[in-house]
């Protein structure tokens, strides 16, 4: 999940005719209109912004296959995109994995206020891992705590550490010459958070059913192919304390033979990293280039107009 608000989604679910759809179901789960509290949330992560993009993923996902004709053979969701591909694939009801994205995003809002409170999961591409790593091994030598969180391609990294190494960090990736991109706060997928997992498992995920699904998933933390309930329930729980790692989720791909990914979704970097690019034929399905589709023939009319 990339950083989401009303700003950048709001005038697509506003106008989406598969989010409209959605919406209602959305707001009768949830108690309240979804997009009234989007609009009013001003945190990237919020409990509304969540569900937001859960509806959108789904929304886009319906788009990709009744307008674009999409038929998949697999399946995989990185990262909060589990819930969505949950859903996709039939193993979860979609009202009821949205209450799941709302009481996880309340689990987490609970867990990090006492626990791990200065802890924040940093992004950086272009990084000389070799570098990189003699850095953290020299905070460690220190007496500080980090974890991998995630890899998303070759010097394309997520390290979770306290706030106050933050701006350190930042420097030595600069220094390296790689690129910071965003901090994640709450943090995510470090194995620290065995505690988070374990409130999650008491507190809400057994009480959601999760059943097989309809087509292979590959799962986000290591490649593997996921086609039973209680494989599914086991990766889900994983994203708690175990790290991503989407070149894995590739290399699974490439050995079923698929040629062709569809990425339906708010998020802008599964589709833009190299490992995706140089092996896939990648066709995005998100809210900035669907809203130019819906608007097109708003903007032909007025343009057919103006030349009478």
């Amino acid at each position: 999940m990339a950083p989401s608000d009303f700003s950048a989604a709001g005038k697509f679910m506003v106008l989406d005719e598969y989010v409209r759809r959605r919406l209602p179901i959305a707001d009768k789960v949830l108690g309240y209109s979804l997009l009234d509290r989007f609009y009013e949330s001003g945190d990237e992560y919020s409990e509304a912004a969540q569900a937001a993009f859960l509806v959108n993923s789904l929304a886009l996902a319906d788009r990709a296959v009744q307008r674009l004709g999409m038929r998949a053979d697999y399946c995989t969701g990185p990262s909060f995109g589990q819930k969505a591909a949950a859903v996709f694939t039939g193993a979860m009801d979609f009202a009821d994995a949205l209450r799941m994205t709302v009481e996880h995003a309340r689990c987490e809002e609970e867990f990090f206020a006492t626990e791990y409170s200065d802890v924040v999961t940093h992004t950086a591409v272009r990084v000389p891992e070799d570098a990189l790593r003699e850095y953290l091994d020299s905070l460690t030598a220190q007496g500080h705590w980090y974890d991998i969180s995630g890899r998303l391609d070759d010097g394309f990294l997520m390290v979770s550490l306290r706030e106050p190494l933050l701006d350190g960090l930042k420097k030595a990736i600069s220094a390296m010459g790689g690129y910071s991109m965003s901090t994640m706060r709450p943090p995510v997928h470090a194995r620290a958070f065995a505690g988070l997992r374990a409130k999650a498992e008491a507190e809400f995920m057994s009480g959601h059913t999760i059943g097989a699904p309809g087509l292979p998933v590959i799962a986000d933390q290591d490649g593997r192919i996921v086609e039973t309930a209680d494989d599914l329930r086991a990766m889900m729980m994983d994203t708690f304390d175990r790290p991503l790692d989407w070149p894995a989720v590739v290399r699974t791909l490439k050995d079923l033979g698929v040629a062709k990914v569809y990425i339906p979704g708010p998020e802008n970097l599964f589709r833009r990293v190299r490992c995706t690019v140089r092996n896939f034929e990648v066709v995005s399905v998100d809210p900035k280039s669907t809203l130019r589709e819906i608007l097109r023939p708003v903007r032909t009319a007025r343009e057919t107009a103006g030349t009478r």
